[in-house]
């Protein structure tokens, strides 16, 4: 018998990964901070809860997936919070981007309530339909992550455990550090091409075709091509990404160079207005500069 399963979170990441839920036959249990955003899957025979404390009652495992540290906390605490819905006999995933220190944070709130925890994290495109392409960075004890597995073979292609509780949040910071300087470099190269003369598509063409091709430029070509960015993933969520990145090399006094400077590159993008456009927008923030 599949577990009932508790949603908290429906961006654009959590809409499509609670759907594939439902298409495989789990019941949900979803709460959201905008209610409107569950009525698709309460359509679908989804339960609605008004709180995560009904969610944490309801549902033998809960998935949280949610913005950053901050939102988790205020779904987690209160009268109606996660925290006063759940007990020993659950499981909690939080499948946000929050950092290492975050992570344990939340481990140990829920350890005082012997609620078991797994950080798991997602690196990769979601779609409906069972077409997810997620890889799931996964911390925690070896059999609570194999009790969650079956949960992530239908929201992901494939499960990486890292160790212990944070280290999959760690993996995540690893990976968002890569997308974040390679979707720079992309635009930077560009950039120079048309400063050049040359033709953009047929630029484009040539990086797929060469040994430096990412499945991000595949991802972004469209974007690039026609100069419209709507957010798969806001550029504000990988600033916010990469900040984590420069407190964690600081943390652990390790030069990262590259890092640095794509941090201050997509926070300046934010202050020109560009955090809610797709990460593929440093693109358009870094030609306007280059027109200066």
């Amino acid at each position: 018998m599949k577990p009932t399963i508790g949603w908290i979170g429906l961006g654009n990441m959590g809409k499509p990964m609670a759907q594939n839920l439902v298409n495989a036959g789990y019941q949900l249990w979803v709460h959201n901070r905008t209610a409107e955003k569950a009525n698709f899957l309460v359509e679908q025979g989804a339960q609605y809860a008004e709180t995560s404390k009904v969610v944490g009652e309801k549902s033998d495992i809960i998935i949280t997936i949610l913005s950053n540290a901050s939102a988790l906390q205020d779904i987690y605490h209160g009268d109606a919070g996660l925290l006063s819905g759940v007990d020993s006999s659950k499981i909690v995933i939080d499948m946000s981007t929050i950092g290492h220190e975050a992570a344990l944070n939340l481990a140990g709130q829920l350890s005082s309530k012997q609620v078991r925890f797994v950080d798991a994290p997602v690196s990769g495109l979601s779609e409906t339909g069972g077409s997810c392409q997620l890889v799931i960075l996964a911390g925690g004890e070896t059999e609570v992550v194999n009790i969650c597995r079956p949960i992530f073979d239908v929201l992901g292609k494939e499960t990486l455990h890292f160790g212990k509780n944070g280290s999959g949040s760690q993996a995540k910071l690893v990976v968002n550090l890569l997308l974040g300087i390679t979707m720079q470099g992309i635009a930077e190269s560009l950039i120079l091409a048309e400063k050049m003369g040359l033709d953009r598509e047929l630029v484009i063409k040539m990086m797929t075709e060469s040994a430096v091709n990412t499945p991000m430029l595949g991802a972004k070509t469209n974007a690039i091509m026609d100069e419209s960015f709507p957010p798969a993933f806001a550029l504000k969520w990988m600033e916010k990404d990469l900040n984590l990145v420069m407190e964690t090399a600081k943390a652990l006094e390790s030069s990262l160079p590259l890092a640095a400077n794509a941090a201050a590159t997509y926070t300046s993008a934010i202050a020109r207005g560009k955090g809610d456009l797709d990460v593929a927008a440093i693109f358009l923030h870094i030609k306007e500069l280059s027109e200066k």
